[in-house]
C-alpha cells in the first residue's frame, strides 16, 4: 500500500515537472525571433530613391539591380518597394520601421538608423578611400561652359584646398588632391544658383557657408531636387552650377563640363532593432529586386 502510494507520487510529479519544463520551452522560445527580439520573418520593407536620383542610379548599378543589354538598360527595383523623394526621406522611413531597409549618402548617415557592413566591410571614409566598400560614387559638379565670374569664383574655392578640407571635414573622400590655396578676390559680389542632388546638398550648403563668409557679398541660392533636375538646369542654364551624386550621362557630358568634389559612399541602412549586421552583395541585389523578401531568409 505505501509502495503503490509512493510510486502514484512518483509518477505525478514526474509528469507535472515535464509538463512545466514544455510550458517554460514553449513561452520562452520563438524561432522567429533572435536574442534581441527582433522577429525575422517579418516581409521586408524596401525602400529606394526615385527615378532620377543619382544615388538610385549610382546604387543600382553598383549592386546589380540595373541591368544593362547593349544600349538598353532595366532597373529591376522591386515593384512593390517605397519610394521617397530624399535622402531624409529614406532616413525617416527606416528609423521608424524595423522591418525596412533602405540605402542613402555615407555622409548623411546618423545614428537614427544602422548601416549594415558589406561582404565585411564596414561604410567609412577610410574604406571608400582604400576602394575596399564595394558601393561607392563620385560626387560631381557641372556647368554648361558659361560661368560667372562669381560663380568661377566659388568653383575654384570648392576645389581649392579650403574646400576639400571641409569635403574631409563632413566625411566624404576628397576629389582634388595636392590643391592650391583659395585666393579671395576683393569685392566680390553677386548671385549663384546651385540646382541638384539631395546627396550632395548636406555637404554644398557647408561649403556655401565657408565661402560667404570670405565674400559677403556673395548670395547663394541651394536647390535640393535630385541628379537628373540638376544637370537638366545646368545645361538649360537656369543654374549657374548643377549636382550630381554619380556620373554623368553621355548626352550631359556633351554639353557640361564637369569636375568631382567628393568620392561618396553609399550605405545600406537598416532600422536600429535589426540584427542583421552584414550582407552580401548578391543579397543586396535579391532584397532590392524582391527576390528576397523576409528577413529569414537572409539570416539562414
Amino acid at each position: 500500500m505505501t509502495i503503490t502510494k509512493l510510486s502514484k507520487l512518483t509518477l505525478t510529479m514526474g509528469v507535472g515537472l515535464t509538463l512545466a519544463a514544455c510550458g517554460a520551452d514553449s513561452g520562452s522560445t520563438d524561432s522567429s525571433k533572435d536574442a534581441g527580439g527582433f522577429d525575422a520573418s517579418q516581409t521586408i520593407n524596401v525602400i529606394s530613391r526615385e527615378d532620377g536620383s543619382g544615388t538610385r542610379g549610382a546604387f543600382t548599378e553598383i549592386t546589380g539591380v540595373l541591368v544593362k543589354d547593349g544600349d538598353n538598360e532595366t532597373d529591376n527595383t522591386y515593384s512593390a518597394a517605397t519610394i521617397q523623394n530624399s535622402t531624409s526621406g529614406v532616413m525617416t522611413t527606416v528609423a521608424g520601421d524595423p522591418t525596412s531597409i533602405g540605402y542613402i549618402s555615407l555622409g548623411s548617415l546618423d545614428d537614427s538608423v544602422k548601416a549594415v557592413n558589406i561582404e565585411g566591410i564596414e561604410a567609412t571614409a577610410e574604406t571608400v578611400q582604400d576602394n575596399s566598400y564595394a558601393i561607392a560614387r563620385p560626387f560631381n559638379l557641372a556647368h554648361n561652359g558659361e560661368l560667372s565670374e562669381v560663380a568661377q569664383d566659388f568653383w575654384s574655392y570648392i576645389m581649392s584646398a579650403e574646400g576639400q578640407e571641409i569635403v574631409v571635414g563632413e566625411g566624404y573622400v576628397e576629389a582634388v588632391t595636392d590643391a592650391p590655396a583659395y585666393e579671395a578676390t576683393d569685392g566680390m559680389s553677386g548671385k549663384i544658383s546651385v540646382v541638384g542632388s539631395t546627396s550632395v546638398t548636406p555637404v554644398m550648403e557647408v561649403l556655401v557657408e565657408g565661402y560667404t563668409a570670405l565674400n559677403p557679398d556673395v548670395t547663394i541660392d541651394v536647390t535640393s531636387n535630385g541628379s537628373s533636375a540638376g544637370m537638366t538646369a545646368a545645361m538649360d542654364g537656369s543654374a549657374d552650377i548643377g549636382m550630381a551624386s554619380r556620373e554623368l550621362k553621355d548626352e550631359e557630358l556633351e554639353v557640361l563640363t564637369a569636375e568631382p568634389i567628393a568620392i561618396d559612399g553609399i550605405a545600406v541602412i537598416v532600422n536600429t532593432e535589426n540584427s542583421i549586421e552584414d550582407l552580401t552583395m548578391e543579397q543586396v541585389k535579391q532584397i532590392f529586386t524582391g527576390e528576397v523578401t523576409t528577413w529569414d531568409e537572409i539570416a539562414k
